[in-house]
């Protein structure tokens, strides 16, 4: 029984996922019309309860590989079903998250809302290359105290910022941008080329503890927080930059 604890945290960052797709789902565009007669079109608020949930699941996902080594309980199974659950809540969920911001982007020109679904599959580029990048990682024996590539749930993290971004946003600029197609593209490309690349990436695995080892963690969590009070939830994205560069800089 010892050894299903982890697998319980596991399926419940699968459960949470799927509950994030349900609330992206749901939300389809919505219009109204302003006080000049203008149609306008929105995605309803309810989305960023996905980002929540995606926040929630990255949170379980932490723990069931710490539980695993407290209880001394690691299983082949376990890392399997790790793999499976991620693709859905840090792939599948904010791929989502982009398709839905792309049919807002394209509804904000004429004839947007009849756009052909051409345009808004791109998204699903994003759980694909999560997927391969997952696969990779379960056959590699090198990536013990690093990565290979970012890790599906960094980039699946900084995804799902995006519509926490756009509800609490107060500059006019980063509204703008996020209703931009070209943004969301860029969105994919880079996120999808971070996660299948061999870049060397940190890893919350050490040989030893000490201030050299910690240090950009530390620079990190500081980047981070600063951000966080100057910035609100750009913060993210600026942690998730932070994160990249360090992790090239120190290999």
């Amino acid at each position: 029984m010892k050894k299903q604890i982890p697998n319980l945290f596991t399926l419940a960052n699968l459960f949470l996922g799927c509950m994030a797709i349900v609330q992206i789902m749901q939300t389809g565009l919505s219009l109204s019309v302003d006080a000049s007669g203008e149609n306008l079109v929105e995605i309803p608020e309810q989305i960023y309860l996905a980002s929540i949930l995606i926040a929630a699941a990255a949170v379980v996902d932490f723990f069931d590989g710490f539980v695993a080594r407290l209880l001394k309980v690691p299983s082949e199974m376990g890392k399997q079903l790790d793999s499976l659950a991620d693709v859905v809540s840090f792939g599948v969920a904010p791929g989502l998250i982009i398709y839905q911001f792309l049919r807002l982007s394209f509804a904000q020109h004429d004839g947007g809302l009849d756009i052909s679904s051409a345009f808004l599959l791109p998204a699903f580029l994003v759980p694909c290359a999560g997927a391969y990048r997952l696969a990779r990682f379960n056959i590699d024996t090198e990536q013990s105290y690093g990565f290979k590539g970012v890790p599906i749930p960094a980039a699946g993290i900084w995804v799902a910022s995006f519509p926490l971004v756009y509800w609490f946003a107060k500059d006019l600029w980063i509204i703008e941008l996020l209703r931009s197609y070209w943004f969301w593209y860029a969105v994919i490309g880079l996120s999808s080329y971070l996660m299948i690349s061999t870049l060397p990436m940190m890893a919350m695995k050490f040989k030893e503890f000490s201030i050299k080892a910690l240090l950009p963690f530390i620079i990190i969590a500081i980047v981070s927080l600063v951000s966080a009070v100057l910035f609100g939830w750009l913060a993210v994205s600026i942690g998730f930059i932070a994160y990249v560069i360090l992790s090239l800089l120190y290999k």
